[in-house]
């Protein structure tokens, strides 16, 4: 099997931190997404590569088996009890099993079945055994993956199709899901190792900031910019929402800075069908400009008065 360096895929080097390899996948997977790059199979095999090689780099514990093991760091801890247990019954079939701490090898001969398929015989090995090759099967690798939601999107329960390890993937996401949340799809991951079950796909959410709302949990905070004629007399305004525009009354004499509150017109409820939160309008007051002298002189009665 030829080794990949998951540290070239990502454009970064082995004293990388954490955030250097979140930050370079995060670029280059926007440069190879499928969606940019339609019916180039040579971005769809980087960005397969690219998935593949964050799915080892960006978890440090699978990091340290990578830099241990190489490629095949989800084995290499069953690769090494596997050559213990061929150790000691080498011992126990050529020394009685007493007395024997190490023995060398020849380096032609050759690893077991379970070595050769797993790590191609490199490195030299032990004699087999008459019993037999070691086997097991093991799970394949999980894939990490992000998907961008715009906040509209992310507050409408809706289906999305996109492109895994050469297969479409169909998914109906919860309205309600936040910035960062990850689910799990079951067999979704990397074929699976001597007949094992395929890894898992973690697809992670990404909703950039909304230049209308803010959330804070299932609330929205929003403003609204009124005239300082409806702010001193009362009036009605527009509202913008998630589902389209209200009017809202505005009492007299409304403060700059005044927030009301619009009951159940915030974000849907993760899951929880027909609820959602609040949204929360903080008026602006725009003061006139470019006033004509009578304005002026009415300003200047009222002070007076």
């Amino acid at each position: 099997m030829a080794y990949i360096d998951y540290y070239k895929i990502l454009g970064v080097d082995k004293s990388a931190t954490q955030d250097d390899i979140k930050k370079a996948y995060r670029k280059l997977a926007r440069k190879l997404h499928p969606d940019l790059n339609p019916d180039d199979k040579e971005a769809e095999k980087k960005f397969k590569e690219l998935n593949e090689a964050n799915e080892v780099l960006s978890n440090p514990e699978n990091r340290t088996k990578y830099d241990k093991y190489g490629e095949n760091w989800k084995h290499g801890e069953e690769y090494e009890k596997a050559q213990q247990q061929q150790q000691r019954q080498y011992q126990q079939q050529n020394y009685g099993g007493g007395g024997f701490s190490g023995a060398d090898f020849g380096e032609g001969e050759d690893f077991s079945d379970f070595f050769q398929s797993m790590f191609g015989g490199s490195g030299g090995g032990f004699g087999r055994s008459s019993r037999g090759s070691s086997s097991g099967k093991f799970k394949g690798q999980d894939v990490h993956a992000e998907l961008n939601l715009n906040l509209k999107d992310a507050a409408e329960t809706h289906p999305q199709t996109f492109e895994i390890n050469g297969k479409k993937v169909r998914i109906t996401i919860p309205a309600g899901v936040y910035d960062g949340q990850q689910i799990k799809l079951k067999g979704h991951g990397s074929p699976g190792f001597n007949g094992g079950p395929s890894g898992d796909l973690y697809i992670t959410f990404n909703i950039p900031a909304d230049p209308d709302f803010e959330r804070i949990g299932d609330d929205l905070k929003t403003k609204v910019s009124i005239d300082l004629y409806t702010a001193v007399l009362g009036g009605d305004v527009k509202v913008n929402t998630l589902n389209g525009s209200v009017s809202l009354k505005v009492k007299p004499e409304t403060q700059n800075g005044t927030t009301v509150r619009l009951k159940g017109k915030g974000f849907p409820v993760y899951k929880k069908e027909g609820q959602s939160g609040d949204l929360f309008v903080t008026y602006e007051v725009k003061l006139p400009t470019n006033l004509t002298d009578k304005q002026k002189e009415l300003f200047e009665q009222l002070k007076n008065s």
